[in-house]
């Protein structure tokens, strides 16, 4: 087994799948629930680390470094036009292990530097093998010299080269200019609409897709919904209930994976084309004190579409703020099942003018939030990305979003579609039994509080496991009216505001549960519990003012 470390967006994953010619399939570290990436090829098991963008990341790799005493060998990878930089933050978790050095973005540096020469000279100064490619575009020979590095027994470790600086320093890539474009990108306000604009739009074209095509395959699915109907009660309740897996096969093909499709093109681009490192730069200074960055703020966007896939997606994360980009996605991306019924409860209540409001509401209590509840490291102005911020833009490689894409859809196929099967299950046995109407039971004397009906905590309940049970729990049959006592806009802001924001949905805690550890997700669930019943009870009091 070979472990892959190097600094964000250094080439690895390009050049690991070049190397196996085949995708990643998920993974994670031995004994720990951070994500990683293995590629098989040619009898060998790589393991792709995630890629380190920020200095409060050094104790995660060290760690991780420490608890894969099983691997083989080393495969460090730096770009050869910033060496001096990477080696430098990187060397010290490598003295003494064996490996081997490959310096991608060659193609960079200047056309004066003979790239053979380079190799010998940082080969007899680490120790180790050295090779020079482009990632995007590796040749035979350059490859089957890196293969057979790593199936060779050699006794290459790498050492520490006191005269290091000195030796790279004539490596360094030739400072250009930036265009007008990137200068214009470089603004964060600039940035944040080019992550925030394209998310809203493949929000909005999917979900208005789905929406035209809802019809058409219900007509396909009646029948076989009203056969089984027939079933026994349990057997029925499980298959075309509320929450049957049947009756909610439509939401997931139509909304989620339209979503999941246009937001992996998207930043597919974006990574291809290098803007993604730019826009992250750009506006961390301005996320850098809710502990997220750039990154997880795309993610974020992202579960306005399908927490789920936002949930995974988050793997490409850094590792250290990957918990306040899953926090922030489960407290604050209202999904395409929550935002719908949200605006029909609005509307049905003829206060269509508060969807703005409660966005505003939404994103100013994600941050206090997050301002909150991060780990201190990660809101340190001195915790700077480590990400290049003079690199050219490029023209996109058709052959990288492709696999971006593919491998987007295959995980969405094996991690969330199972996910979703046995949630369904267990919310329709949880209404069968008469659980959910017991939560709503409990939670219906608290109502006060909160300056609402009693019978508004059964949408609470069933907001609680399904982001669409907001309009089941408020809303008459046909939508149009609402069920609930609900008066004042501050009531309906609040009960939906609480039913959406209290508790993330089965399907999403079932994925965080997963990717992130079944403790971290119980710990998330009660701290997200705290600060949203805090939040709606001042949105409640202060709501004549809000509203």
């Amino acid at each position: 087994m070979i472990l892959a470390i190097g600094m964000e967006s250094v080439g690895k994953t390009q050049l690991l799948s070049r190397l196996c010619r085949r995708y990643a399939t998920p993974d994670n570290f031995r004994g720990s629930t951070l994500a990683c990436e293995s590629y098989f090829g040619a009898g060998i098991h790589w393991i792709d680390a995630p890629g380190l963008c920020r200095d409060s990341e050094t104790e995660t790799a060290k760690a991780t470094l420490s608890a894969l005493s099983e691997s083989d060998k080393v495969l460090l990878v730096v770009r050869a036009d910033q060496a001096e930089e990477q080696l430098e933050s990187l060397m010290p978790m490598l003295v003494g292990r064996e490996g081997f050095l490959v310096l991608t973005f060659a193609d960079r540096l200047p056309s004066k530097i003979d790239l053979s020469e380079m190799e010998r000279q940082f080969q007899e100064a680490l120790g180790v093998a050295v090779f020079s490619v482009d990632a995007r575009r590796i040749d035979g020979s350059i490859r089957a010299a890196v293969m057979e590095a790593a199936t060779t027994q050699c006794d290459g470790r790498f050492r520490q080269c006191g005269d290091l600086s000195r030796l790279l320093a004539r490596y360094r890539s030739e400072n250009l200019s930036p265009t007008l474009l990137e200068r214009v990108i470089a603004n964060p306000l600039v940035a944040a609409l080019l992550l925030l604009i394209p998310a809203a739009i493949a929000v909005s074209l999917a979900n208005r897709v789905a929406d035209s095509l809802y019809d058409p395959l219900m007509g396909w699915i009646t029948p076989l919904h009203d056969w089984l109907g027939r079933a026994p009660a349990f057997v029925s309740a499980l298959l075309v209930g509320e929450y049957g897996l049947v009756s909610m096969f439509p939401f997931l093909l139509l909304y989620a994976l339209p979503t999941i499709l246009v937001f992996s093109v998207i930043l597919a681009v974006y990574k291809s084309t290098g803007l993604i490192d730019r826009l992250s730069v750009a506006l961390h200074p301005w996320l850098r004190s809710f502990g997220i960055g750039g990154r997880d703020l795309v993610r974020v966007v992202m579960g306005f579409g399908c927490n789920v896939p936002a949930i995974v997606a988050s793997r490409s994360c850094a590792s250290c703020s990957r918990c306040a980009c899953v926090s922030a996605i489960s407290f604050g991306s209202a999904c395409s099942y929550q935002l719908p019924a949200t605006l029909a409860v609005f509307a049905a209540a003829g206060m269509s003018g508060l969807g703005v409001i409660y966005i505003g509401v939404l994103a100013v209590t994600t941050l206090i939030y997050l301002r909150f509840t991060t780990p201190r490291v990660l809101r340190l102005a001195g915790n700077r990305l480590l990400l290049p911020d003079t690199d050219p833009l490029q023209v996109p490689s058709l052959r990288g979003i492709i696999r971006g894409v593919l491998g987007d859809i295959r995980q969405f196929l094996i991690l969330a579609f199972p996910i979703f099967a046995v949630i369904c299950f267990a919310a329709a046995t949880l209404a069968y039994c008469g659980v959910l109407d017991a939560f709503a039971r409990f939670l219906a004397p608290l109502m006060s509080l909160f300056q609402l009906p009693g019978d508004a905590a059964t949408a609470i309940a069933l907001g609680s496991v399904r982001k669409d049970g907001i309009a089941i729990g408020l809303l008459d049959d046909d939508w149009g009216t609402l069920k609930v006592g609900l008066e004042s806009p501050a009531q309906v802001l609040t009960a939906v505001y609480l039913a959406g924001v209290l508790l993330p949905c089965l399907v999403t805690l079932n994925t965080i549960g997963r990717e992130m550890g079944w403790r971290y997700a119980a710990r998330l669930c009660s701290r997200q519990v705290a600060w949203a019943s805090v939040f709606g009870l001042i949105i409640a009091w202060l709501g004549p003012i809000i509203c």
